[in-house]
């Protein structure tokens, strides 16, 4: 874990947030793959884990 000093802001650009999440979609598409989790059940699977991260996102920001 990295800590931030407390004067660091903590929002989140939104260029890189399309870029970051456009990554990990790729990142789980590539791990349901490889651990054969049916094609048919990806897409939410994806959504599951996209909203995941971002509820994480908005606690380490708000938190």
């Amino acid at each position: 874990m990295h800590l931030l000093p407390e004067d660091t802001n903590a929002t989140i650009d939104w260029t890189l947030r399309e870029s970051a999440r456009a990554k990990l979609m790729v990142i789980v598409k590539r791990t349901l793959n490889k651990y054969g989790y049916p094609p048919d059940k990806q897409q939410k699977a994806i959504d599951t884990v996209l909203k995941q991260a971002e509820m994480t996102a908005e606690y380490w920001v708000s938190g």
